[in-house]
């Protein structure tokens, strides 16, 4: 490798760090209760964009174990990927929300800055806790297109991400017709848990 390209490496690198540092969502500086606050308004704005979009996801989360979302920032720097994000797993059976932190980070060729909001729902207990006791990495078999045709109702334009796990994924312009979330982890926020 020429000196010129592994120092346009590691200032790639070094420029998400400090990207990701200072823009997942959330001000340093607010205290716990501040960033819970926001981390809920927004899920609430992430909803409600997602029931105008699509309006039958509403039946699909009310009727789910429980449903998570999640505010991400990403960035490619020339061959360098990174993402990170916060966001709130809800249990529909009790009530209790669960906060939690997101971060991915890969290689991928282009610059550029996306914004996206992603809202998991979970169909079965068991993918619901392991989601929030042990976290969750998504794996290269997690990014899968959608495929409306194969499905009806509320779940047409949501993606099987794993067995009873459907994402929802919004962008800008919309509903993605394809999840973009392979090698993202997820994991509790001890902080904003109280932990």
């Amino acid at each position: 490798m020429k000196l010129g390209t592994y120092r346009m490496h590691i200032l790639a690198a070094v420029a998400a760090g400090i990207f990701l540092s200072g823009f997942t969502g959330l001000a340093v500086a607010a205290s716990p209760e501040e960033k819970r606050k926001e981390i809920r308004k927004m899920r609430s704005e992430t909803l409600a964009k997602l029931y105008k979009v699509h309006p039958l996801a509403r039946g699909d989360i009310q009727k789910a174990v429980g449903y998570a979302v999640f505010s991400n920032i990403g960035i490619n720097l020339i061959f360098l990927s990174a993402a990170g994000g916060s966001g709130v797993a809800h249990d529909n059976r009790t009530g209790k929300d669960i906060y939690m932190k997101m971060v991915s980070g890969g290689v991928g060729f282009g610059l550029g800055v996306k914004d996206f909001r992603g809202i998991f729902v979970f169909s079965t207990a068991k993918a619901f806790k392991q989601f929030v006791e042990s976290g969750w990495a998504a794996d290269a078999q997690a990014d899968a297109a959608a495929k409306s045709g194969e499905k009806g109702g509320a779940a047409a334009g949501a993606i099987t991400v794993a067995p009873g796990v459907d994402l929802y994924q919004l962008t800008e312009t919309g509903l993605a017709l394809q999840a973009t979330i392979q090698g993202t982890k997820y994991y509790q926020d001890d902080e904003l848990n109280g932990k």
